[in-house]
């Protein structure tokens, strides 16, 4: 089996929430490691997530260590950064033996065409202010100046309150299958351009939802922030299928 995962969202919340939803992420991973051949982690698996050359954000060892013992006995992991954690450099490849990937790919797995991203920073030509502060965000520049001139306990902090914030916007009790509109009309248009992509697995909005129309399948996964959360399971046939997890 392959399965793909996003938006754990690991630190966020209270300090009893962020243990409640590691607790949850670990059995989930115990579950799926019964047969699990390879793991997408799709993006945003931490709320926060910056690196120093010699400092990491403290916290979710029971995470790492599980990671760590997949890849040991030869599970693929692979993680797409999302906005949250687009931070990340080469500690979670060097430590757990991830596979980092920080770009949307296109890729065959089990003879199927698909097409992988967090979700983030797609189709967003006319969003301005969003296009200006994803490329300030992302800039080799930035990161390097925040590392020199931050000291990391501050950092952490402003990255968890910034954090919030991004997170909550997506987390309205409204959001709906119009507020997708953006990534599936991206779907739809790639797909005219490769006509061979199968089935396109975004998370990034924090709702769970697959759409469908002629040679386009799109689907959506869940954060981890309620009672269930969904996730993404591929047999060894190529069948796709979203699936619930109960957290509580």
């Amino acid at each position: 089996m392959i399965y793909f995962v996003s938006d754990i969202h690991l630190g966020a919340g209270s300090s009893e929430q962020a243990r409640s939803t590691e607790q949850a992420f670990c059995r989930w991973l115990d579950t799926v490691a019964v047969d699990a051949k390879a793991i997408y982690l799709m993006g945003d698996i931490f709320d926060f997530w910056y690196e120093y050359k010699r400092v990491v954000p403290k916290g979710f060892i029971r995470v790492l260590g599980r990671l760590a013992a997949l890849t040991d006995r030869g599970v693929e992991v692979h993680m797409f950064v999302g906005n949250h954690d687009m931070w990340c450099g080469d500690y979670l490849t060097k430590e757990c033996g991830v596979i980092m990937h920080f770009a949307p790919e296109v890729a065959h797995i089990n003879g199927r065409r698909l097409h992988l991203a967090h979700g983030d920073n797609m189709n967003i030509d006319k969003e301005y202010a969003l296009r200006l502060m994803n490329t300030t965000f992302r800039s080799t520049i930035a990161r390097y100046l925040f590392g020199w001139l931050v000291h990391p306990d501050l950092a952490l902090r402003f990255g968890h309150w910034w954090s919030g914030k991004s997170r909550k916007s997506h987390s309205k009790a409204d959001i709906g299958p119009e507020h997708l509109t953006f990534l599936v009309d991206y779907a739809r248009n790639r797909a005219m351009s490769d006509r061979e992509i199968e089935c396109f697995i975004f998370g990034h909005m924090h709702y769970t939802y697959e759409y469908n129309e002629s040679k386009v399948r799109v689907l959506f996964m869940s954060d981890w922030s309620k009672s269930v959360a969904s996730y993404v399971a591929m047999d060894d046939s190529g069948a796709i299928e979203l699936k619930n997890f109960n957290l509580r």
